[in-house]
């Protein structure tokens, strides 16, 4: 747990999109074959829809979860203008479930990145609360802030996070 931590700190994910946490749940993320693991390449078009995300943990559990996906890089990673991208929000989530037995309150949107290399981060909260039923989506996906939407619902820190890094894809074009 401790070199995850580590790469978020050096991928400026802790400090860009949250504060520093301990890790206390696990998931993973796959898109088809490939699992996100953090600093990770994975281009646009293998991300184009919604990815396989699965809470470990015990079916019995009564534990539910919040997902946000976002893209602190947007338009560009010099100039992040639009931090954070909202690119996903699902909740109540069961443990030992993947997200689609949660409740989408953002539809699932995929990585457009125009310029430069942008991260997309998925963070996990646990909830305090038994459901989330009163979450409203925020009215743009622009300027989206993980930290607020954490603070504004209740839900503390993160328990898990992960990331990986996508760049616009080069077209090939005949002549």
């Amino acid at each position: 747990m401790a070199g995850s931590l580590e790469s978020l700190v050096v991928g400026k994910v802790i400090g860009d999109v949250v504060n520093m946490f301990t890790p206390a749940a696990e998931f993973t993320v796959h898109y088809g074959s490939r699992q996100v693991a953090n600093g990770r390449m994975i281009p646009p078009s293998a991300a184009v829809d919604k990815p396989k995300v699965q809470i470990h943990g015990h079916r019995l559990s009564s534990n539910l979860y919040t997902l946000v996906m976002v893209d602190p890089d947007a338009p560009s990673p010099s100039e992040p203008t639009l931090r954070e991208w909202l690119h996903w929000i699902v909740v109540d989530i069961p443990e030992g479930c993947d997200a689609t037995q949660g409740r989408e309150v953002v539809p699932y949107m995929g990585p457009q990145p125009p310029t430069g290399i942008h991260r997309y981060i998925f963070t996990l909260f646990k909830q305090k609360a038994a459901a989330m039923s009163g979450t409203l989506p925020p009215e743009t996906r622009s300027n989206f802030s993980t930290r607020q939407f954490a603070a504004g619902n209740g839900l503390g820190p993160p328990v898990a996070l992960v990331y990986f890094n996508s760049q616009k894809e080069r077209t090939n074009r005949k002549h």
